[in-house]
């Protein structure tokens, strides 16, 4: 059995009024949460990796510094992932897999920090920002440089689908991320081309496909407004009444989004 364990690296400052329906005028603390998984055979894994204090590397001169006035990013070195994991007992060496949600910036902030990682996607997310820069990627939230440059060396896109079982509906077709049923993939485009959401046990983390989990419960989808970030609004609207409706199905089910507040980091129980 895989143990999961929510945590945190860094994190942004949007209106309330962005991320949901309803929501307040003032700034709220918006987390980038990434999730380590222990595998009893392959090890320790993530799923994304938050931001770090290269962004702001990355993020100091135009036309990328555009992105950092949009964003505003509170990260030191003690909240990145790595660092998190040494205290952990992790050393960055011994993570050999990491999941990519997509390829935004506080979803990379800290792959270059394990040496030894291969990367698991979905190839149209990859597709959609390999070839970005400057602007054009600032506007898919792509920072170039928080790859490494052997990163296509290093990959292992996800290509061959499989039926979902029938407790996830709407959703029904998905991928089976590690090759052994322990972790489940479905694609959530709309945030972002290729968007990978992962199920593990009861809990299904579901990237940037909603804001909040308040957000799905409730089916308060993000301000129109909100559409500008987004790669297909009309996937995201779709995206996320699936995730509302697979709720209402399995109440269950733990449907955590990459930046909810409510959640409490740590050992999530599987």
């Amino acid at each position: 059995m895989i143990e999961l364990t929510l945590l945190a690296a860094g994190s942004c400052r949007h209106p309330e009024w962005v991320t949901i329906q309803g929501g307040g005028r003032k700034p709220i603390q918006i987390p980038a949460l990434f999730a380590l998984l222990r595998h009893p055979t392959l090890g320790p894994i993530l799923y994304d990796t938050g931001y770090a204090p290269r962004f702001f590397d990355q993020t100091r001169r135009l036309p990328a510094l555009v992105y950092r006035w949009i964003t505003p990013v509170q990260v030191a070195d003690e909240q990145t992932a790595v660092a998190q994991l040494r205290r952990l007992g992790i050393a960055p060496a011994a993570v050999r897999l990491i999941i990519l949600s997509h390829f935004h910036a506080d979803h990379l902030g800290g792959v270059l920090d394990f040496p030894n990682a291969r990367f698991i996607y979905l190839p149209s997310a990859w597709a959609a920002v390999r070839a970005q820069r400057g602007m054009a990627a600032v506007r898919r939230a792509f920072l170039p440089g928080l790859l490494p440059p052997d990163f296509e060396a290093r990959s292992l896109p996800l290509r061959k689908r499989l039926p979902l079982p029938p407790a996830f509906a709407p959703f029904t077709e998905g991928y089976d991320v590690l090759g052994d049923g322990s972790v489940l993939g479905v694609q959530l485009d709309g945030h972002a081309t290729g968007q990978l959401g992962i199920i593990v046990g009861e809990t299904f983390l579901c990237a940037d496909a909603a804001w909040s989990s308040a957000a799905v419960r409730a089916n308060r989808p993000p301000h129109p407004l909100a559409r500008v970030i987004m790669d297909d609004p009309v996937a995201y609207r779709a995206n996320f009444g699936a995730l509302h409706e697979l709720h209402r199905r399995n109440p269950s089910l733990r449907i955590i989004a990459s930046h909810c507040g409510e959640v409490p980091t740590g050992v999530l129980p599987c």
